[in-house]
């Protein structure tokens, strides 16, 4: 069978993840990514048919924007549905070869050594290694530092990406600090940045 997929070095370094914690809807959310970008689809509450409508205008939207998108789930289910690729939890990670059949982009979350190289082990075309910086996701969790998660960026193979307290400048730093191409995903960065603009525009309106 044909993969469908981009080869590693074509998944996007831009991603948000998908949080039904988020003040601004997906759908908004999405439309602030810039073009080329990834979305990870989880908001695994939802009942299956609910989150599969969503899932379906997300790769509406990501056809005219060039977005990738991802289903936080099973590989049969993301085909079925029509995504893009999977992210993998680690407890099913016994259906990577599955996703790699189906021709699905495969990515993995990594915490730690293990899970990074059963990342390498598979194949998978992403990792995302987290957390780098606190997060308010995972409150009170350690977060990895910027020598252990090269470590674990380049133990899991693929394309790294950070995840946890990402924004575009920490990014950059890392990027320029690492020597490596890495990528970025977040959650709240892309639901803050509206409202922390509305707060400087309303500190800054003059009365009248």
């Amino acid at each position: 069978m044909r993969a469908r997929h981009p080869p590693p070095s074509k998944v996007p370094g831009v991603w948000l993840f998908s949080d039904e914690r988020a003040r601004t809807g997906l759908r908004k959310l999405a439309a602030r990514l810039p073009p080329g970008s990834g979305i990870v689809l989880r908001h695994d509450s939802r009942p299956p048919g609910a989150r599969w409508r969503l899932l379906r205008r997300l790769m509406r939207l990501g056809r005219a924007r060039r977005l990738t998108v991802l289903l936080a789930g099973t590989p049969a289910i993301a085909r079925r549905w029509g995504a893009d690729g999977v992210y993998l939890r680690q407890r099913d990670l016994h259906q990577a070869r599955r996703a790699q059949a189906l021709g699905l982009i495969l990515t993995l979350p990594v915490h730690d050594a293990r899970e990074a190289r059963r990342a390498r082990r598979v194949g998978a075309h992403a990792a995302f290694v987290s957390p780098l910086h606190p997060t308010r996701s995972h409150p009170g969790a350690p977060a990895l530092g910027q020598a252990a998660w090269l470590r674990l960026a380049r133990l899991a193979g693929g394309q790294p990406i950070a995840l946890g307290g990402m924004t575009r400048a920490r990014a950059r730093r890392l990027n320029r600090a690492s020597g490596i191409a890495a990528g970025w995903a977040a959650i709240d960065a892309w639901d803050e940045k509206p409202a922390k603009r509305r707060l400087r525009q309303k500190r800054n309106a003059v009365p009248t």
